[in-house]
């Protein structure tokens, strides 16, 4: 039986923000929907609010279908979501990190197809929903969490404290 050709996915790009602490990478496709330097000043927003500003982060912006690979293995879960974070700084037994690293928060990971759509069914632009999520990620890099009510209030009143800071229409 013949097998359909292995498809080798787009390169990332990195671009070029203002931050060097922040960097972002957009795979090919996406590159004229994605204002690079806008996510790295919102999360830069964000890691400052938070008493973080030294702190270092990557946001790569990629397809469903690398969330929905990355949401099975780490989350057990199917399919694709809108953004997915790593944090480099918790807790690993028997891992210990480098002293050099400390200032890495980890990484963000956007799906840009689902962002799309979940900002076309919102009635919300893809550059907004972008840059929630964004700042969704960044607050979870720095702890904050949603699984539980109270937590949830908190973590959506300082998302939107710091995209109203950041002048932002979500």
């Amino acid at each position: 039986m013949d097998r359909p050709p292995t498809e080798t996915p787009a390169p990332l790009v990195p671009s070029e923000p203002a931050d060097d602490r922040i960097s972002i990478q957009i795979d090919e496709p996406f590159l004229a929907e994605v204002d690079a330097a806008d996510l790295a000043r919102v999360i830069a927003i964000a890691l400052a609010a938070e008493d973080h500003a030294d702190a270092e982060v990557t946001l790569v912006i990629t397809d469903d279908e690398a969330v929905a690979e990355l949401n099975r293995a780490y989350r057990d879960t199917d399919g694709p979501t809108d953004v997915l974070s790593f944090a480099a700084q918790e807790p690993t037994p028997g891992f210990v990190s480098a002293p050099e690293a400390a200032a890495y928060l980890g990484d963000i990971i956007i799906a840009l197809p689902f962002t799309r759509r979940q900002a076309a069914g919102l009635g919300r632009s893809l550059a907004d929903e972008l840059r929630l999520l964004a700042v969704h990620g960044t607050l979870h890099l720095l702890g904050y969490d949603h699984a539980e009510p109270d937590e949830e209030t908190a973590m959506w009143a300082r998302q939107d404290e710091i995209l109203k800071s950041a002048a932002c229409s979500v």
